[in-house]
């Protein structure tokens, strides 16, 4: 079932729909850069006031997914993410979204990490970023495809660079000699965490899509596709309808 209220039309793709469970522009717009060649019609859904309740990456990426399946009646992608700072014990982890607080702004999030991280050297502020993709065909999906991808840099003793969100701008990639906030968006997504587990999920969905589809399947070019014109509206949760918020 739809979301209420929301009359979500799809354009035509071989009769497949992805619900993809987050309010965030910016996952949104890696998510479908990397899964748009597939010739599925995205379909952004909100999954406000739903409480990620799970203590890892992946269940909490599991819990949004379910949540946009039941709610939705389709398919649906949900991604759970964030930084682990080794100088902080692995924080801020999952709670990386509200690492400042219920609400808080990724500008918040980033002074409190700063704040936090402002004695520590430069030989200990080794980071890396996660990122864990669950994919259900239906809510009770027994098998959902899950990709993991882990991005490694260090944390900056200030932000760098106006491309990304959240903590792109402190996030320094060695390979490159820069923040991931000053990357162009294509070099990150070759590089970043959500772009490797999105590769991943891609081959698995694309394998799925060919069995599902009697062999045939739809074309998956090598390497990042374009981009996909998002032309639906976004469904949103009936737990706590309003603005998009974060995903």
């Amino acid at each position: 079932m739809n979301a209420p209220g929301i009359k979500a039309e799809a354009p035509e793709s071989h009769g497949r729909t992805l619900v993809i469970a987050t309010g965030n522009a910016g996952k949104l717009r890696e998510i479908t850069e990397v899964l748009g060649a597939l010739g599925i019609a995205i379909v952004p859904f909100v999954p406000e006031g739903l409480a990620e309740t799970g203590r890892s990456f992946v269940e909490n990426a599991l819990i949004k997914a379910r949540h946009a399946a039941l709610h939705t009646g389709r398919p649906a992608l949900a991604d759970d993410s964030g930084l682990e700072v080794d100088a902080l014990q692995g924080a801020p982890g999952i709670y990386s979204a509200r690492y400042a607080g219920e609400g808080a702004s990724d500008g918040d999030n980033v002074a409190r990490l700063l704040t936090e991280m402002a004695d520590v050297p430069d030989e200990r502020r080794s980071a890396r970023f996660h990122c864990l993709l669950a994919y259900l065909r239906d809510p009770e999906d027994p098998v959902p495809l899950i990709a993991h991808g882990v991005w490694e840099g260090r944390v900056l003793h200030a932000p760098r660079g106006t491309n990304g969100f959240g903590y792109d701008p402190v996030f320094y990639v060695p390979s490159h000699g820069c923040s991931a906030a000053e990357l162009a968006p294509g070099v990150k997504n070759r590089l970043s965490h959500r772009g490797q587990a999105l590769r991943r999920l891609h081959r698995m969905l694309d394998a799925s899509l060919k069995i599902d589809n009697g062999g045939h399947g739809y074309p998956s070019p090598a390497g990042i596709p374009s981009p996909s014109t998002l032309t639906n509206r976004p469904l949103r949760s009936p737990l706590a309808p309003g603005p998009p918020g974060e995903g």
